[in-house]
């Protein structure tokens, strides 16, 4: 049986080198609309997203993301506006938000791949060094940015060499063993 959201799932790759083949606005209009659809902890809908195509501003980018090899036509930065965070009295360290972070990028990610485009998260990076770069409000937290365009050619490595695990490797049903080596 095929399922075209499975599929996706596990045909998606992180992808490293880009071409500078242009993303279409409409492009990426329907990829933002679908970090839009993430869910949020309390249906806050605190992230926030930056799209960043100008050379100049990417090339100050690369400079302070030691993490970014990719040289994407498209940068999306993902931030959280921790102001909603304050205006409904939670607290600023919670994980929900770096999960909210995760999910608007999955969904992203996903909707790039079914687009035909590739994606690539970066969170290394100078959080304080992109807030000035690009003029972040005091409340908005940079966390991840997902370098979007079209994926390049690159050598195919040796598929066998590498160990493919199964979900049966990651899984444990009730409780963790108590000798998790079998013996």
């Amino acid at each position: 049986m095929s399922n075209d959201v499975l599929d996706a799932i596990r045909k998606r790759r992180v992808v490293r080198e880009m071409t500078d083949e242009p993303v279409t606005q409409e492009q990426l209009e329907q990829i933002l609309d679908a970090g839009r659809w993430a869910p949020t902890g309390g249906n806050l809908r605190q992230n926030r997203f930056v799209v960043v195509q100008d050379e100049k501003i990417k090339r100050l980018i690369y400079q302070v993301s030691p993490g970014m090899f990719q040289r994407p036509p498209v940068i999306i930065l993902i931030c959280s506006d921790l102001q909603l965070a304050i205006d409904h009295q939670l607290g600023e360290d919670k994980p929900t938000f770096l999960m909210d972070v995760g999910k608007a990028a999955q969904n992203m990610a996903l909707a790039a791949h079914s687009l035909g485009l590739a994606t690539g998260p970066v969170t290394s990076f100078s959080q304080t060094a992109v807030s000035s770069i690009l003029n972040l409000p005091d409340t908005y937290v940079p966390h991840m940015f997902l370098c979007l365009g079209y994926a390049a050619p690159v050598p195919q490595f040796n598929v066998r060499a590498w160990q493919r695990i199964t979900w049966r490797d990651l899984t444990f049903y009730d409780r963790f063993p108590s000798d998790p080596g079998g013996g």
